[in-house]
C-alpha cells in the first residue's frame, strides 16, 4: 500500500481516530475531577562519608539499602505515629510511606503521601528525623574516620499536588483514545478489503482494464429504471 492510500484512508476514517481520542480525553478529565486529591511530600537523607575513601564509599552506597530496609518497618512507623501524634496504625502508616535509596547521590527519599498535605509533611519530617537522630547517635561511638555523616539535604518540605492530575490524565487519555480509533479503522479496513469498490481497485486487483460502469441511480428515474 503505497502513501496515497494511507491519505485516503485518513481522508475517509480520519474522523474515527478524533472523535475517539476527543471521548477518551473528556472521560479521563472529567474521571479525574471526581478523584480524591491526594498530596506527597518529600524528605531526601544525606549519608555521605566521613572522608573520601574508596572503599568507605562503597560500604556506604551498600548501607543505603540496609537504611532503606529499617525506616520501612512497623517499629519505625509506630515511632512515628507515637512522635507526629498521628491517629492511624503501623499499617496505615507504612501505606503512604515509600522509602528508595539513590547510591550516586549517596541520598535516601522518604515519600509519604496524604488527602492533607500537612500531613504528609509531618510524617515525612518525623520519619526522616528519627533514622537521622538514630544514625548520628550511634556513629558518635565509632572512629570519626569511619563515620558516614547523616543528616537532611533541606529543612524545607513541601507537599505538592500528587493526583489527580487532569490535564496529564486527559493527555493520556487522548493518546489511548488515538490508538485505539487507529486500530478500529485497521479493523474496518481489513473488513471491506475484498471489496472492489472504484474501478481503478477493481483493476488493480484482477488486471484488466475496466471498459465501463453502471451509473447508480438516483430520485425517480432511479427507482423507475430499478422497476
Amino acid at each position: 500500500m503505497d502513501l496515497r492510500a494511507y491519505l485516503e484512508i485518513i481522508r475517509r476514517r480520519g474522523w474515527i481516530i478524533v472523535v475517539v481520542a476527543l471521548i477518551a480525553a473528556a472521560a479521563a478529565f472529567g474521571i479525574s475531577l471526581v478523584q480524591t486529591k491526594t498530596y506527597r511530600a518529600t524528605v531526601r537523607i544525606s549519608a555521605v562519608p566521613a572522608r573520601p575513601d574508596w572503599g568507605l564509599g562503597n560500604s556506604a552506597k551498600d548501607l543505603l539499602r540496609n537504611f532503606v530496609n529499617n525506616i520501612a518497618t512497623h517499629d519505625m512507623a509506630n515511632r512515628v505515629i507515637a512522635a507526629a501524634q498521628l491517629d492511624m496504625t503501623s499499617y496505615d502508616l507504612l501505606a503512604k510511606v515509600s522509602v528508595s535509596a539513590e547510591p550516586e547521590n549517596f541520598v535516601i527519599r522518604v515519600d509519604a503521601k496524604d488527602r492533607d498535605p500537612e500531613i504528609a509533611k509531618r510524617i515525612a519530617k518525623t520519619t526522616a528525623d528519627l533514622f537521622v537522630d538514630e544514625r548520628v547517635a550511634y556513629y558518635q561511638t565509632q572512629d570519626k574516620r569511619d563515620r558516614i555523616e547523616v543528616k537532611l539535604v533541606d529543612s524545607v518540605i513541601d507537599a505538592p499536588l500528587y493526583q489527580p492530575k487532569p490535564l496529564m490524565n486527559a493527555i493520556a487519555g487522548a493518546a489511548l483514545g488515538a490508538l485505539i480509533g487507529a486500530l478500529v479503522v485497521l479493523a474496518l479496513e481489513w473488513m471491506a478489503a475484498d471489496i472492489l469498490a472504484t474501478a481503478a481497485h477493481v483493476e488493480r486487483t484482477l488486471g484488466l482494464p475496466v471498459l465501463g460502469a453502471i451509473p447508480a441511480p438516483h430520485g425517480a428515474a432511479g427507482r423507475k429504471s430499478r422497476r
